[in-house]
């Protein structure tokens, strides 16, 4: 498609048609565009992502404006003609009527559009130079004309170059502006940051992961604050709407990005976003510290301050001890809660199960996957519980109210934390959970045996208890002697790739396992 030169006329044109049109019903000829860079914008009304879109496209079309050589042609995705009037009249440019759905049509079918907002810009031979359109708009703006792969490389180059020699100002600073907001709608000039470790926190207000932790970095922000450290954070907003922007930002005590800045969509790319939230820690200098100190700040608060590699490496050396020290009491006991319950909601002291092997099951009656996996684990638990009497497990809800809460534990034979017990985050902190269902096994010391017991049991059942290295090891040499015996059995020498294929194809879990990560659930 890229190496075929495209004639304009005929590419968008129809038999009675010769023309396209403004969005004050002027025709203009399909000719006056030959020679030019065209951008064909693939967009709908009724597209969410279109309409976030639209203004970005709008600002570099009128910065090139001027040149001349510059055109975009809507291709309408509407279903009737006042949505196209309505959405239309807000574009500079050209595009093919309404009416025409035909050629709209034969656009679609022929550059292979599979999704809005779609940005194909052709140069002025009629060659396709990228159908990255939106990507490199929303990335690079006016800069990347004309929107040629080398003029691309050449960005990106830049980039780099730019990542080598970072400051705050060259992160944060736009060409139309050089400050932050405060909430109460105070200019702070990017200037006056400069010196401080500055945390950049993307964010969506109503990500439930992110309203949580946004209370924990309030916590941390005033902490190291109060107690002489030089820390400053800077909002970064993924909001969809600037009202839910405005009502979380009121209850921050930081700064923020304005709303939608034309620097979001570079700043994602920029620092290769991967989730939210997402707090950036840069350093006096300028230079990024740590990629996202999330995680620490949940699992140290303020003690994470200043975020240096040598604090890092102070923190890891205080997890070892904490894990060496690590007994049941030690992460199931806080104050007076030093209890789990039973069915009956009776309560059984911690005391009663140490030096035991325990399964902590962490899950919630919403999670379909965490509902496929608890017959499995029913299964290995009575099974287990026939062999060893000292075994148990604890249920560890995330179920969002009581009742659901009480129906899922009902058809559970073990013990549980009681449900909204604050034990609960402190134990996802300590086991780092990022999504459920999750098996946590601890030996009789009460220190971890593994995070995998959920993945062990779906492969070997009970058998993989007490899913220590020395049992895992057992059971692969059992595999491998049977395999052995099967092969002599039939005369034949066992063959080293086989064995390997009939443990793969008969004990692996199913490739479409669900997980969930925080409350979506997803495949595998």
């Amino acid at each position: 498609m890229a190496d075929v030169d495209h004639n304009l006329e005929s590419l968008l044109s129809s038999p009675n048609r010769d023309f396209l049109v403004r969005n004050t019903g002027d025709q203009v000829k399909i000719s006056e565009l030959s020679g030019k860079t065209v951008a064909l914008y693939f967009s709908a009304s009724w597209c969410g992502p279109c309409r976030r879109f639209t203004p970005e496209l709008i600002e570099t079309y009128n910065q090139l404006s001027s040149r001349n050589d510059f055109d975009v042609v809507f291709v309408s995705g509407d279903h009737d003609e006042e949505s196209f009037n309505g959405y239309f009249s807000k574009m500079p440019w050209l595009a093919i009527p309404f009416s025409d759905s035909d050629t709209g049509n034969r656009l679609n079918e022929l550059f292979d559009v599979n999704g809005i907002p779609h940005l194909l810009i052709l140069n002025g031979n009629g060659k396709v130079l990228t159908d990255e359109g939106v990507s490199i708009i929303s990335e690079y703006a006016a800069e990347a004309y004309p929107f040629t792969p080398e003029r691309v490389d050449e960005l990106k180059q830049e980039e780099e170059r730019a990542k080598k020699e970072q400051t705050l100002s060259s992160i944060l600073v736009s060409p139309s502006r050089n400050f932050v907001i405060s909430n109460d709608g105070n200019q702070v000039p990017i200037s006056e940051l400069e010196g401080n470790i500055v945390g950049l926190y993307f964010y969506a207000s109503m990500h439930g992961p992110c309203a949580d932790f946004t209370q924990k970095l309030v916590e941390v922000y005033h902490k190291v604050n109060e107690n002489g450290g030089n820390f400053k954070v800077v909002a970064i907003s993924l909001d969809r709407d600037e009202e839910t922007f405005k009502r979380t930002f009121e209850g921050m005590p930081w700064l923020a990005l304005p709303y939608m800045d034309k620097k979001l969509t570079k700043l994602v790319s920029y620092f290769e976003l991967s989730g939210l939230p997402t707090l950036v820690i840069i350093g006096p200098d300028g230079k990024t510290m740590h990629p996202n100190v999330v995680e620490l700040i949940e699992e140290h608060g303020a003690q994470g301050y200043p975020f240096t590699p040598e604090k890092l490496l102070e923190l890891e050396e205080i997890n070892k001890a904490r894990l060496e020290a690590q007994t049941l009491e030690s992460i199931l006991i806080e104050g007076d809660r030093d209890f789990v319950i039973g069915k009956d909601g009776t309560k059984v002291p911690v005391s009663e199960l140490v030096g035991k092997n325990i399964l902590l099951y962490f899950s919630a009656h919403w999670c379909p996957p965490c509902r496929a996996f608890l017959p499995k684990l029913i299964e290995a638990y009575h099974e287990i519980k026939t062999k060893d009497k000292a075994f148990e497990v604890i249920f560890i809800s995330s179920d969002r109210d009581e009742v659901s809460f009480q129906e899922f534990f009902s058809s559970m034979p073990w013990l549980a934390l009681p449900f909204g017990d604050e034990r609960k985050k402190s134990l996802s902190s300590i086991f780092k959970i990022k999504g459920i269902p999750t098996v946590i096994a601890l030996g009789p010391s009460g220190k971890m045996v593994t995070k995998d017991a959920r993945e062990l049991l779906m492969i070997h059942g009970a058998k993989a208890y007490p899913f220590t290295d020395e049992r895992l090891k057992a059971i692969e040499a059992g595999i491998e002697e049977e395999a052995k015996e099967c092969s002599l059995e039939d005369g034949v020498e066992p063959n080293k790739d086989e064995e390997e294929h009939t443990e793969d194809s008969s004990d692996q879990a199913p490739k479409s396992e669900w997980v969930c990560d925080g409350e979506v659930c997803y495949k595998a």
